[in-house]
């Protein structure tokens, strides 16, 4: 089709009006806290609301994002209002961070760990046995390499032990953050969205059978309210910056290699308690806490 200077007058001429559409609808929602009435999974993708066809929410869809993703926010639950995006066919409207999965979220539990490489000494006894005849000789160069790869072998079965292990946590770690990333409501539009919905009723309109823009307060102060410890929010799966951000810099910090991993011990003192924390390439595996005198 060939664009013609009219079209693009038209297109330049929407842009500052989507603009200023989302601004407007930013200013009024982001900020506020919202209740919503129907299960939300744990991802980016949300709930996709098609407000022109006869059934908006697909369920079907939605059941399965849920099943994959989890339920990150559930019916009956208040979420802050994080974020309003217009585009020319949709808008997000964002809840309690937007969904885990946005850009910056590692989403994928997989560790590489390469298998053990072979030593030096491996390799020249493997050409020793190429040049040598004598049968005496061949049957002691053998008998060294079979030991070299039987040690090879067991330290492939530990590394993988070991990335087994971080692979859980790390899987556990982002099902918890998908619990706590939010989810988001995309309203999508064939032929773009409507002028009538880029304000805040006209999008409260569209969106009111999924979501109460009136919850009821909840009542956050009273009395005998105690101070949370640090050392509560720790738990495997964490991220060494994740870790330093909870606990402040280690005093001391240990590295290490168990064949291919990387592994590094982590020091934390603070008054009256001490924290070594062990992290498997960059994962929190396992901590202990200690009374300390300081």
């Amino acid at each position: 089709m060939r664009v013609t200077p009219f079209l693009i007058m038209l297109a330049a001429a929407a842009r500052p009006a989507l603009a200023q559409s989302e601004g407007h609808l930013r200013a009024y929602f982001e900020g506020k806290s919202v209740m919503v009435k129907i299960d939300m999974p744990g991802t980016e993708a949300g709930v996709d609301v098609y407000p022109d066809r006869p059934h908006p929410v697909i369920y079907p869809d939605l059941a399965k994002r849920l099943k994959t993703f989890s339920t990150a926010l559930h019916r009956g639950d208040q979420a802050l209002v994080t974020k309003v995006k217009v585009k020319n066919d949709l808008i997000e409207f964002q809840l309690g961070g937007g969904g885990y999965g946005t850009f910056g979220d590692d989403a994928s539990p997989h560790i590489n760990i390469p298998l053990t490489a072979k030593s030096v000494r491996e390799k020249n006894l493997e050409a020793d046995l190429e040049r040598t005849t004598d049968p005496a000789q061949r049957r002691r160069i053998r008998e060294e390499l079979d030991a070299l790869r039987q040690d090879r072998q067991r330290q492939d079965a530990r590394n993988q032990a070991r990335a087994a292990e971080a692979r859980q946590i790390k899987e556990a770690n982002i099902r918890q953050r998908r619990a706590e990333g939010g989810s988001r409501f995309n309203v999508r539009y064939k032929q773009g969205v409507p002028a009538d919905v880029l304000t805040p009723n006209g999008l409260m309109s569209v969106l009111a059978d999924y979501v109460d823009f009136s919850p009821p307060a909840v009542d956050t102060e009273g009395p005998g309210v105690a101070m949370p410890d640090q050392s509560d929010d720790l738990r495997k799966g964490l991220t060494i910056e994740e870790v330093d951000g909870i606990l402040g810099r280690p005093e001391s910090i240990g590295q290490r290699r168990e064949g291919t991993l990387s592994v590094s011990t982590s020091t934390y003192r603070m008054p009256g308690r001490t924290i070594m924390a062990e992290f498997v390439e960059g994962v929190l595996v396992r901590y202990t806490i200690s009374s300390s005198s300081r």
